[in-house]
Formats: structure tokens, C-alpha cells, sequence
């Protein structure tokens, strides 16, 4: 007789299973770091020395106690989310020493290619930190793995409040509140990309080239003009990010709830970011009438669409945050806003900023891209 004894097959919610979250996170998370390593990507030229001359043991001479600590902490997550991401295949001590390897290739590739940015200096100090910092995470990961993946309570939670295929979209959500942190000309008015296109544009042609005025002939705009501008692109861009969120909820989600905490946490660190890259007086800075009705509009708009059938929802976070890349694509910049920046001085910030622009610019586009994905009709039911 044949056939495995159902006493000792193992159930099928009980076999470790790999988490496509973990893998999204990962992948977004070395995005984030390529950018922050190599922003801001101009003047690419080779500086006439060996790929790996930064692989030696000379002492630093420019360094600070911040930049240690920003390169440890910046790689600890990736050491974690290495882990997560090989899980199960690899577990343990063979995970966290697999992890610690990769932090370090992936470290060592960051530098290496700083070589051909004159406006980067590519520093054993770094690698030795960033790798340190993976190594820190690796050790974490296997100790959490298998209590987040499988048997842990925000397992349990997923799998109650969510739909069985969103996962990129969690990690999609998870990096919204983080867009805010890059200061914005209007709050929630992320993929403002003509300005850089312009920029490019310009450097290549050797000619002032400005798309948005190309798109947007005749007089400047008044004050009235730019509050209704940013009422639109506040709703619009909270609206569709909200959306985005409870077209992944199950029926016995607390959809209020985890919106409402959702745009806490964004305007929270908005609040940080702006206090911390200005001054601690400008913290509310991003508080305009414009701001404030368009903040107004949008919690009417989601307390009404909230319970919405999930393809309305979907079709609906499509639709606003196109309107919102419109609009903010459009509109001239402001000169309050541009006199604010006057007082950011980005320093030891410079890597941080790059990635947080980075998410800025090509948050919605990642978020229409997910939306349009046809995996969302197995969402259904």
C-alpha cells in the first residue's frame, strides 16, 4: 500500500511557506538604496582609478559619529529583509550568514560604482559600516522569521484583513507615508517629474527648456489659482492612496481605522521631515488653506466610498491620482514654496534625501502600475 499517513503528513497551513511581502519589501528596499547611493546620477565619468582602490585599509580622514550611524542603521533592514525573503528555503544560522555576504556584495557594488560620480567618493569607511549594519540584521532576521511568517499575529492579521494577492500593494502602502518626507510644493503632490525632465532637457539641448510653461502659456497664476491647484492635488493624491488601501481589505477589515492611520502616519512624518530639514518652526509649514480644504474634501470623499464595491474603489484611486499628476505636473512652481527651500541645507542628509525623492517622484506611478495589474480579478470574493 502506498500514500503518505494523513497523521504525519504535515497540514497545508502548517508547512513553512515563503512571504512574497518580504521579497516586494526587498526588492523596493534595494531601489531605495541604489538611488541613495548614487543620486544624484550626473556627470558619470571614470576617475582613472582601479573599480575596488576604495578595498584598503587607510583611515578615513573626513568622517562623522552621524555617518556611521546613518550607514549602520540604513543596512540593517536589508540584512532582515534578506532573511525574510530566503525564508524558507534558507533558514538559521545558513540564512543570516547568506544575508550578511549579500549586504556586503551589494555594499561593495554601491561603492564600486561611485567611482564614475565625481560627486561621490566611494569609502572603505562605508563599505565596513553598510556591512556591519547587514550583518546586525542578518543576525536579527532568523530570530523573527518564522513567528512574522508563519505563526505570528501580523501573519494572522494579514491573512483575515487582506486580500490573497496583496502583497506588492502592502508594500506599496508601507512606502507612502514615507514619500512625504521629500519636501513637496503641495501635500500629497508626489510624481512632480516635468521640473527634472525640464532640468535634463536643458543640460542636454544647452538651452532653457521648461515643459510646464510649454503646457501652460500665458499669465501667472493668482493666489486663487494655486489654493484651488493644491485643494485638487491634496484630495486627489489622499483620496487615491486611500483607495488604494481598502480595494485590498477584506469585508471584516476596520477600513476607517486603518485608513485613518495610514494618513496619520504620513502626515506625521511630513510634520518631522519638515522640522528636521528646515527648522523646528517650520514643522507645520505644509499647513495652507489650500492643504487644509483639499485634507477636508478628501475624508468626505473616503467616508462615502469607504464601502464602495472594490472595482469602483480601484477605478476610483486610478482616476484621482492621474488628476493629481495632471494638476501638479502643470502648475508653475510656487514662490512660497520656493522660498521656503532657500532655508534647506541638505549637508549629511544627501544620500537620505535622494532616497526620499526618489519615492516622491515615483510613488504614484508604482501605485498605477499596481492598480492597472490584472492579478487584482483573483482578489474577488
Amino acid at each position: 500500500m502506498t500514500g503518505t499517513d494523513p497523521q504525519h503528513a504535515a497540514p497545508e497551513d502548517a508547512r513553512p511557506r515563503g512571504s512574497p511581502v518580504a521579497r516586494a519589501a526587498l526588492l523596493a528596499y534595494l531601489l531605495l538604496i541604489v538611488y541613495a547611493s548614487w543620486y544624484p546620477f550626473t556627470g558619470w565619468r571614470s576617475n582613472g582609478l582601479p573599480l575596488l582602490s576604495f578595498m584598503n585599509l587607510v583611515k578615513q580622514r573626513y568622517w562623522t559619529g552621524f555617518d556611521v550611524m546613518v550607514n549602520i542603521v540604513g543596512y540593517v533592514p536589508l540584512g532582515i529583509l534578506l532573511v525574510l525573503a530566503l525564508y524558507p528555503l534558507v533558514r538559521g544560522i545558513w540564512a543570516a550568514l547568506l544575508a550578511a555576504i549579500l549586504g556586503f556584495l551589494v555594499s561593495g557594488s554601491m561603492e564600486a560604482v561611485q567611482n564614475f560620480l565625481p560627486s561621490r567618493v566611494p569609502s572603505n569607511l562605508d563599505l565596513l559600516t553598510n556591512s556591519a549594519g547587514a550583518f546586525v540584521g542578518a543576525c536579527i532576521g532568523p530570530f523573527i522569521s518564522r513567528s512574522l511568517l508563519d505563526q505570528g499575529r501580523l501573519y494572522r492579521l494579514r491573512k483575515k484583513w487582506f486580500a490573497p494577492h496583496a502583497s506588492q500593494g502592502l508594500v506599496l502602502l508601507a512606502l507612502w507615508p514615507l514619500a512625504q518626507i521629500y519636501p513637496q510644493s503641495f501635500l500629497f503632490g508626489h510624481g512632480q517629474v516635468l521640473p527634472i525632465v525640464s532640468s535634463w532637457l536643458s543640460s542636454w539641448f544647452d538651452e532653457d527648456i521648461d515643459l510646464i510653461a510649454m503646457l501652460r502659456p500665458g499669465p501667472a497664476m493668482s493666489v486663487e489659482q494655486y489654493w484651488l491647484s493644491e485643494t485638487i492635488i491634496t484630495a486627489c493624491g489622499m483620496v487615491g492612496a486611500a483607495l488604494t488601501l481598502l480595494c485590498l481589505l477584506r469585508r471584516g477589515a476596520p477600513r476607517y481605522t486603518l485608513m485613518l492611520l495610514m494618513l496619520g502616519a504620513a502626515l506625521l512624518l511630513k510634520t518631522l521631515s519638515s522640522s528636521l530639514l528646515f527648522r523646528p518652526d517650520n514643522a507645520f509649514v505644509w499647513v495652507t488653506p489650500g492643504a487644509e480644504g483639499g485634507f477636508l474634501i478628501g475624508l468626505i470623499m473616503l467616508a462615502g466610498l469607504a464601502f464602495a464595491p472594490q472595482l469602483a474603489q480601484r477605478r476610483l484611486a486610478v482616476v484621482t491620482l492621474v488628476l493629481s499628476l495632471i494638476v501638479v505636473n502643470t502648475i508653475p512652481a510656487n514662490p512660497y514654496f520656493t522660498s521656503t527651500l532657500q532655508g534647506w541645507v541638505q549637508g549629511k542628509f544627501l544620500n537620505f534625501n535622494g532616497a526620499a525623492q526618489f519615492l516622491s517622484l515615483l510613488w504614484p506611478f508604482f501605485a498605477l502600475w499596481f492598480l492597472l495589474l490584472p492579478s487584482h480579478k483573483l482578489n474577488r470574493g
